[in-house]
C-alpha cells in the first residue's frame, strides 16, 4: 500500500486535512536520487558555542566526484510557533524588536523548546509568557525546515482555538513584546504591505488562513 500522508488544505480561513497519496514508484525514484546526492560525512569538529547556537564543521565527500569540502552548520535545539486564535477567530499576533534587521517585526509567538519539553509543551509556554493567553484546542500543523543549508533543526507549528487571556505576559530581560489581535484580513493585508515578512510566522499562519490567493506584482519586462 502506498504511503499515505496527510495534506493541509485550506479553505477560507479554516483548517482540515485531506488524505495525499504517494504512488511506491515515486517513493523508489526518490530513495533513489537520494542516494546519487547523499555526501558522506567523514568527520566533524565542534566551534563556537554561540548561546543559542552552536558551530559545527563537517568534513564531507562529494557523491560523485573525489573530493572533500568542509562545510559550516548551526546547531540548535527545535524551535516552535502558534498560530493562536481567539473565539471569534482573531489570530494572537505579537511585535518586538529584532536585532539582525534592527526594526520591529510582526509574527506569532515563538521561541525554542527548552530542556525536558516536548514541542506542544514548548508551545504552550511561550504562548503564555509572551501573551497572557492560554487555554483552547491544540493541533500539531506539522515542521519546517527553516534553512536546511545551514541549520540542523525543525520549526514546530501549532494551531490553538478558543484561546483567552488569562495572565499577564511573563517575559525575559531580552523581550520587549507589544500584543495584537488581527483578524484574518488584516493578516492577509500585513503579509501583502510587508509589514509582516517573518517567514516562519507566514509559514505557520499559511496552514490555517487562505494566502494562496494574495496579490502578486507582475514583472514589467521579461527576462532575456
Amino acid at each position: 500500500m502506498a504511503p499515505r500522508l496527510l495534506w493541509p488544505i485550506v479553505v477560507k480561513g479554516s483548517w482540515h486535512a485531506e488524505p495525499f497519496h504517494w504512488s511506491m514508484s515515486q517513493v523508489g525514484r526518490r530513495n533513489l536520487m537520494e542516494d546519487q546526492l547523499e555526501w558522506q560525512k567523514l568527520r566533524s569538529e565542534s566551534g563556537p558555542d554561540l548561546g543559542i547556537l552552536n558551530v559545527r564543521f563537517d568534513w564531507l565527500k562529494h557523491p560523485t566526484e573525489d573530493r572533500t569540502l568542509k562545510r559550516l552548520v548551526l546547531e540548535s535545539v527545535d524551535w516552535i510557533n502558534v498560530v493562536a486564535l481567539t473565539e471569534d477567530g482573531q489570530s494572537v499576533m505579537v511585535e518586538q524588536y529584532r536585532f539582525g534587521v534592527g526594526s520591529c517585526t510582526l509574527e506569532t509567538p515563538g521561541g525554542m523548546v527548552d530542556s525536558g519539553e516536548t514541542p506542544l509543551q514548548a508551545a504552550q509556554r511561550e504562548l503564555k509568557e509572551e501573551t497572557g493567553y492560554s487555554g483552547g484546542r491544540w493541533k500539531s500543523l506539522g515542521a519546517v525546515q527553516p534553512n536546511p543549508a545551514i541549520h540542523s533543526h525543525l520549526c514546530h507549528h501549532f494551531l490553538a482555538e478558543g484561546v483567552t487571556k488569562n495572565d499577564s505576559q511573563d517575559l525575559g530581560q531580552g523581550e520587549a513584546i507589544a500584543v495584537h489581535l488581527y483578524t484574518i484580513d488584516q493578516v492577509r493585508s500585513a503579509i501583502v504591505d510587508g509589514s509582516l515578512r517573518h517567514v516562519l510566522a507566514i509559514s505557520a499562519l499559511s496552514r490555517v488562513f487562505d494566502l494562496w490567493t494574495l496579490p502578486f506584482v507582475e514583472i514589467e519586462q521579461p527576462f532575456d
